[in-house]
């Protein structure tokens, strides 16, 4: 069975995302979602193309990476029918390894594989080194999710609603000092196909004041949702706020379908961590990138 590696086009991404999607279950670690594939949207379609790389056997598309050029880094989803196939794994590295495959580019490199037990366990014994520690967590939507104590407006795929748009990005802006969002990054976001099965949240205090926002996205009902992402505006920072807009995104991919909402962030957030926990998420098994051997 033959097994290739391309880079995406624009003609596949529909493909690609769906896939993706479909690749999404529990309870495991927070894998690329197409939630991420969302997200990167915002610098455009052809963009994301360029980013991604598809590994395919017999046509049928099972495991989708997007690489970060200027890190080095590429972030890989799996899919489920290959979690233990030595074979398939062994071309994953056998790609990832050779700058020649056009997958990463020569000298440094690094891959996140929260998924894939036999791909984890190659890259391991082949001498790529554990890098960065993070902690996924995750909260089953099984049962009713509490009320956030805010209120909340949402916007969806074709429900635009400028003045909440801008506070969208207001509160993005605020709230990651390094951020690039733009109005345009969002209007190129939530044109992507991966934005239909998505929602942005913003939270307002009694004051009317826009203190925090998230971006939900489903995989589809019964699959895990993922937030990407969440932040609390610093000026009203201290009446959690970020607890607030973290119940509020579950409780939005709840009405969405989605069985668990997750999210992956560094061990060494623990205040974040802590944040989430206080919001009803599960703290899951630490996950490492894995840096390739020099």
């Amino acid at each position: 069975m033959k097994i290739t590696v391309q880079q995406a086009t624009l003609a596949t991404l529909d493909e690609i995302v769906d896939a993706v999607a479909s690749w999404q279950q529990d309870p495991t670690a927070v894998q690329v979602h197409p939630g991420d594939l969302g997200w990167n949207s915002s610098y455009g379609a052809q963009v994301l193309a360029d980013a991604l790389r598809v590994w395919r056997r017999d046509g049928q598309i099972l495991a989708a990476g997007m690489v970060d050029e200027a890190s080095g880094l590429i972030r890989m989803a799996i899919a489920p029918r290959v979690n233990d196939d030595e074979q398939f794994a062994a071309r994953l590295l056998s790609d990832l390894s050779d700058p020649d495959s056009g997958v990463l580019p020569a000298g440094r490199g690094s891959v996140e594989a929260r998924y894939g037990a036999a791909f984890r366990d190659l890259l391991s014994r082949s001498g790529w080194s554990e890098d960065e520690p993070w902690t996924p967590l995750l909260r089953d939507l099984s049962t009713p999710v509490e009320d956030c104590g805010l209120r909340i407006e949402t916007i969806g795929a074709g429900h635009v609603r400028d003045g909440i748009v801008h506070d969208r990005v207001a509160v993005q802006l605020a709230s990651f000092p390094n951020s690039t969002f733009t109005l345009e990054r969002w209007q190129a976001m939530a044109a992507s196909l991966a934005y239909r099965n998505a929602r942005c949240l913003v939270a307002y205090d009694t004051s009317d004041h826009a203190v925090a926002a998230a971006t939900v996205w489903s995989a589809g009902p019964g699959r895990p949702g993922l937030i990407e992402p969440l932040g609390a505006h610093p000026t009203y920072r201290g009446h959690g706020h970020g607890r607030a807009i973290t119940i509020a995104a579950a409780n939005e991919l709840q009405q969405l379908g989605a069985s668990s909402v997750g999210v992956c962030t560094p061990s060494s957030n623990v205040g974040g961590i802590a944040a989430y926990e206080s919001a009803g998420f599960q703290k899951l098994d630490d996950v490492t990138d894995f840096r390739r051997p020099r």
